[in-house]
């Protein structure tokens, strides 16, 4: 069982940069790939960046590369997502999520957090 808790979320300028962490319980974090999902209000979940197990390889959404990055640390037991340039559409809950698969898919990944808000003002 892994548990994950996300934090970092707040309220940014257009522009303006963020950084969220998620961190996992228990002591197989480090064979799991972890994703980053967000939600907009009246959206679907969409997929925003993953990463493999051991840090290696990762796969950003188009609408988000070049701007995000994301990272792990696997003694810590916690995944990072650098938010740079940021938009008004990015304005979401930002969710992070531990599967077996480096995916873009959400229902491919086994663990889920519960979220936090990013809201960026124009």
């Amino acid at each position: 069982q892994v548990q994950l808790v996300e934090s970092g979320g707040g309220l940014v300028q257009a522009g303006g940069s963020l950084r969220l962490s998620c961190v996992a319980s228990g002591r197989t974090f480090s064979t799991y790939a972890l994703g980053w999902f967000r939600q907009a209000p009246g959206k679907e979940r969409e997929f925003i960046a993953t990463i493999k197990a051991n840090g290696g390889y990762t796969i950003y959404a188009d609408s988000v590369k070049g701007r995000f990055t994301i990272s792990r640390d696997n003694a810590k037991n916690t995944v990072y997502l650098q938010m740079d340039s940021l938009k008004s559409e990015d304005t979401a809950v930002y969710y992070c999520a531990a599967g077996r698969a480096v995916t873009t898919v959400l229902a491919t990944y086994d663990y889920r957090g519960q979220g936090t808000q990013v809201t960026v003002s124009s």
